[in-house]
C-alpha cells in the first residue's frame, strides 16, 4: 500500500487531518446488533488494546479522534497510551452529553460537564446531538439557549460545535450565525440514519458556511469501505472531512489506502476479496 501522508484541512486555524478516527467500533455501538456492541467490547476491555490501531492512523498522518471522551474510560485510556507509545499528540473532538434544563442546577452541571471536557483534554467541544436537539424550535428556526452553551465552551478555551443529526442545526447555526465553528453531519451513500435524503444533506454540506465533519460513511457496516468512502469523498468539499470507524489495524490501514485513492483518483492498493474459487477468469491474473 501507498505510505502517503493524510491530506488535512483547517477548522476555526487548527490543523487536523481529513480523516477522523470514529470510536463507536472502540467503544460498543455497532448500530448492528447487540452481539456484535458486545464483541466490541470484549475486544477493547480496556485502552491499551486499540493501541495498534491507533498506531497505524498515526502513522499516516491521522492524528484527530472523535467521541464521548470524558464519559468513556476506553477512549480516555486509548488516547493516553497512544499518545505515551507513540510520542504523537491526538487531536480531541470531545461529543459531551448535556443538561440542557433551563434552571440554575442545570446550567451549573453543563458548565462542569463542559469543564471535564477541557480537563481530558479536548481541543474541541461538540455538544451532543441529543442534547443539541432539544432546544431546536423548527418553527423560528432557532436553537433555543445554544448560545449560553457555546459560551461556556469558549470559556473554558475550547473550541465550540454541535454534533449533530437533524440536518437544521447546520442551517439554523449559520442562519442565526451562532459561534458554532463545525458540524456533525450522518452521510453516507445509503441514508442510513439520515433525517432526510442523501441529495438534501449533499446541499446542505456544500452551502454549509463551515467545515461539516461526516460521520458513518460505511453505513455502520452496511456497505463496503470501496463503496462508502468512495462516496463520500468525491460529493464532498476539500475543507470537509470524514469520520471512520475501525475495528483492528488491518482495517485502519485498508481505510486509509481506499480513501487516499478515492482523493487522488486512483485505484486503491489492496488485496483481492477472497473467494472459495480464486482462479475465475473475473478476478484477473
Amino acid at each position: 500500500m501507498n505510505e502517503h501522508l493524510f491530506p488535512r484541512t483547517e477548522v476555526a486555524g487548527v490543523s487536523l487531518s481529513r480523516m477522523i478516527i470514529g470510536t463507536n467500533w472502540m467503544l460498543g455501538w455497532s448500530h448492528r446488533s447487540p452481539a456484535q456492541d458486545h464483541q466490541i467490547l470484549r475486544k477493547f476491555s480496556d485502552g491499551e488494546k486499540a493501541y495498534p490501531m491507533l498506531k497505524t492512523f498515526l502513522d499516516r498522518d491521522v492524528d484527530t479522534i472523535m467521541g464521548p471522551l470524558q464519559q468513556e474510560r476506553v477512549m480516555q485510556e486509548a488516547v493516553r497510551y497512544a499518545q505515551e507509545k507513540s510520542g504523537k499528540k491526538l487531536i480531541l473532538i470531545d461529543t459531551p452529553i448535556i443538561n440542557v434544563d433551563d434552571n440554575e442546577a442545570a446550567r451549573r452541571e453543563a458548565r462542569a460537564t463542559i469543564r471535564r471536557s477541557k480537563e481530558c483534554g479536548a481541543t474541541f467541544c461538540l455538544v451532543h446531538h441529543s442534547s443539541a436537539e432539544a432546544l431546536v424550535n423548527k418553527n423560528k428556526h432557532i436553537i433555543d439557549r445554544l448560545p449560553d452553551y457555546l459560551d461556556m465552551i469558549r470559556q473554558e478555551g475550547m473550541i465550540p460545535g454541535l454534533s449533530a443529526h437533524m440536518p437544521e442545526l447546520v442551517t439554523y447555526s449559520d442562519e442565526n450565525e451562532y459561534d458554532v465553528e463545525t458540524y456533525i453531519q450522518i452521510y453516507n451513500c445509503m441514508g442510513f440514519l439520515m433525517q432526510v435524503e442523501v441529495e438534501t444533506v449533499n446541499q446542505i454540506i456544500h452551502n454549509a458556511k463551515k467545515p461539516v465533519m461526516t460521520i458513518k460513511p460505511m453505513a455502520a457496516g452496511r456497505v463496503s469501505p470501496f463503496v462508502g468512502l468512495n462516496f463520500v469523498w468525491n460529493t464532498i468539499r476539500p475543507c470537509d472531512l470524514v469520520t471512520v470507524g475501525c475495528f483492528d489495524a488491518e482495517e485502519a490501514e485498508e481505510d486509509v489506502e481506499i480513501s487516499l485513492a478515492a482523493i487522488e483518483r486512483r485505484m486503491p492498493e489492496i488485496g483481492k476479496r477472497s473467494s472459495p474459487n480464486q482462479h475465475q477468469d473475473a478476478f484477473g491474473k
